[in-house]
């Protein structure tokens, strides 16, 4: 299968949905996993204002999902995948910035592969139904007030503030996501590397395993979790995400 990149730009007054023709995006009618109908108009991606490529009804993050993430953290790692939510009021596309507010403490950026649901997923039979239900991978940033999250244990807080899921820059189809290498930058210094081979738990095994418990909806996402190496931001900093196939997330860090 061929790899195809699907961007949301704002075109005008509006907000659209693009297929990436070369230099040139495409725009689209509609979703891009609702079949829509290619248009006769065109803008250059170096001219395009980018979105965040879903507006997910949830985001579903998964903790501890690398060994050597865990092992930094002084955590075990899971038996069965720990699941949180990060609200779509956090979600914020690429360039935008993320705003560090100032009584939190530390903030950490977490680079991870989101998955986007393309199909109505619930109670799938097993993981080897699950990655027909997945349209594509894009770039998550799981932003963490750190000293939130260990002191609240668990996570809503810590992972839920405005402009803490930075997601983008587009969404990648026809990649093999067993084998995706994970880059965290901070200032153009490489924090974080890895691969989803790494993962604790697939991402066929995490779309089944979510869909027992609640429906997955087109447009929903699910990010997979972080290698080590996390790190703190702070304002003036730009944090980047790079996923092998998909680009590169890139987004500064302000306070307030």
């Amino acid at each position: 299968m061929s790899v195809e990149r699907y961007f949301r730009v704002r075109a005008g007054s509006t907000d659209a949905w693009a297929r990436q023709e070369g230099e040139a995006l495409r725009l689209l009618d509609g979703a891009p996993w609702a079949g829509p109908r290619e248009g006769a108009e065109t803008l250059p991606v170096a001219e395009a204002s980018l979105l965040a490529p879903a507006v997910p009804s949830k985001i579903i993050a998964v903790g501890r999902n690398y060994a050597d993430h865990a092992a930094e953290r002084g955590k075990a790692v899971p038996k069965e995948p720990l699941l949180f939510f990060k609200p779509p009021s956090s979600l914020i596309g690429p360039g935008e910035a993320i705003r560090r507010p100032t009584w939190v403490g530390r903030v950490d950026q977490e680079a991870e592969l989101g998955i986007v649901i393309g199909r109505r997923a619930a109670r799938l039979p097993g993981p080897e139904a699950s990655l027909a239900h997945v349209f594509g991978a894009t770039c998550v940033n799981d932003v963490t007030a750190r000293e939130l999250q260990e002191k609240d244990v668990q996570f809503t807080r810590a992972k839920g503030f405005d402009t803490f899921c930075p997601v983008g820059p587009c969404i990648a189809t026809g990649l093999d996501l067993d084998r995706r290498r994970v880059v965290g930058r901070v200032n153009g210094e490489v924090r974080q590397e890895g691969s989803t081979e790494q993962l604790v738990f697939s991402v066929a095994y995490l779309v089944w395993y979510v869909s027992r418990v609640m429906t997955l909806l087109p447009g929903d996402i699910i990010s997979t979790g972080t290698p080590s190496g996390v790190g703190p931001l702070r304002p003036g900093d730009v944090t980047e995400v790079e996923v092998e196939g998909v680009g590169t997330l890139a987004n500064p860090v302000t306070e307030g």
